[in-house]
């Protein structure tokens, strides 16, 4: 897998992979219940790592697998809804765009970070 890959390229590398490796997908239910435990993994990795609490003896540090992880159970329910996560990203871009052009601008608790 070498160069960049579209989320396009990404479903279909997950749909691929379930068929070859996995027999078939987990339930809809099932693999939200997985995104939240991956979400959850996620987060003890940041409040590690960037927030006030210490990792334990053996605790992964680095929070790119568990992005991962949390991507590729993105991807399954994606595939499993028939969501094609690409226009679903343009779509929610544009939406975010005509919502909020100029909310976070004009945000003074912004401002006063710099």
């Amino acid at each position: 897998m070498d160069g960049d890959i579209t989320l396009r390229e990404a479903q279909q590398l997950v749909d691929q992979w379930i068929r070859q490796y996995g027999v078939r997908y987990f339930s809809e239910l099932t693999n939200m219940a997985c995104l939240t435990e991956e979400v959850g993994e996620l987060a003890r990795v940041m409040a590690r790592k960037y927030g006030d609490q210490s990792f334990k003896k053996g605790e992964p540090q680095d929070p790119s697998d568990e992005m991962a992880d949390v991507l590729w159970v993105l991807l399954c329910l994606a595939n499993q809804t028939g969501t094609d996560l690409t226009e679903a990203l343009r779509k929610n871009l544009e939406k975010k765009t005509k919502r909020d052009n100029t909310r976070h601008i004009n945000n003074e608790k912004l401002k006063s970070k710099n």
